[in-house]
């Protein structure tokens, strides 16, 4: 049979409509960047990444700093703090700040961590990096996720707004584990967890103590901005309150998936990633922490496509 356009052949058109991947940082890469011992090609990266402006002071923003780097490297003296001024290292104000590890170190983690699509454990960080203690990968895993958390801005356009539960079934779980007197049904012992995407942009998600109207309204008020051309839910009512917004909705009861533009397939996406990453990197995540874990997903997914992720990411520690 002759073929008059690629577009007939349903392979060929699925591969020319994905996107091409996005390079990051390679292992070899980092290892030519960061040679092993030379903390002051991490330092100097440092201060690229925080100061891309040039150096100033952390506390009063000032630009007129004595440049203490002859005897102390990387460390400055700001002239309009205190009375004889304030000084500071490039560590200072960021996660780094006080650490034993070497910069190197940091700088390792962080970029196993954002070189996976569904993260690393902490245990694996352990093993690959050789820490001495699980708490040592722990923590300095946390302090990562902890810097990833971004300022959200307001998103427009087409928004997908869903809210999901995280977590295994109570029925599962050891006897002593279990929820025993809770009527909460499947989402007994979960955490909700609610989201908006904007198509082909941004998601933003939070950690909610119960799905309520009042939270989910709080949450699309503060998070979707009222100028969009279309917010897209499922049938759900703790989103009938949103009137300032055009909304439609699809009824997933029904088996009604799609309905032209109106859909949530790409929150779920969303969802599928994090779930799957919980499930198969993590295994388990406590409600604790589940607001790191969430900041860690939502910034790999809206700097999918950035080639600089692990630059942004140190920017941001």
């Amino acid at each position: 049979m002759a073929i008059s356009s690629y577009a007939e052949v349903p392979e060929i058109a699925a591969m020319a409509r994905r996107p091409k991947p996005v390079p990051q940082m390679t292992t070899a890469q980092f290892e030519a960047i960061f040679p092993i011992g030379d903390e002051q090609a991490c330092q100097r990266y440092l201060v690229a990444r925080r100061w891309p402006q040039g150096v100033h002071c952390p506390r009063c923003g000032n630009t007129d700093l004595y440049d203490a780097s002859s005897y102390k490297p990387f460390h400055w003296q700001c002239r309009a703090c205190d009375q004889n001024g304030y000084r500071f290292s490039v560590m200072a104000g960021t996660i780094f700040e006080n650490t034993k590890k070497p910069l190197r170190d940091w700088y390792r983690v962080a970029h196993l961590m954002l070189a996976s699509k569904k993260g690393m454990s902490a245990l694996q960080i352990q093993r690959m990096m050789g820490f001495g203690s699980y708490e040592t990968a722990h923590s300095m895993c946390h302090k990562i996720r902890a810097a990833l958390i971004a300022p959200e801005q307001k998103l427009g356009g087409i928004v997908e707004v869903d809210e999901t539960w995280v977590g295994g079934k109570d029925k599962n779980r050891h006897w002593n584990k279990r929820h025993h007197g809770h009527t909460g049904g499947a989402t007994t012992g979960k955490t909700a967890v609610i989201g908006a995407v904007e198509r082909k942009g941004n998601v933003v998600a939070r950690v909610l103590s119960r799905v309520t109207k009042q939270a989910a309204e709080t949450f699309v008020r503060e998070m979707v901005s009222e100028k969009v051309s279309l917010l897209a839910t499922d049938e759900h009512a703790i989103y009938d309150g949103l009137k300032e917004y055009p909304r439609q909705t699809v009824e997933h009861q029904a088996k009604q998936y799609v309905v032209g533009a109106v859909h949530t397939n790409t929150i779920e996406g969303f969802w599928s990633i994090f779930k799957r990453g919980v499930v198969g990197t993590f295994h388990q995540v406590s409600e604790k922490y589940m607001a790191l874990y969430v900041a860690e997903f939502q910034f790999r997914y809206n700097n999918r496509n950035n080639p600089d992720i692990f630059g942004s990411a140190i920017a941001g520690c």
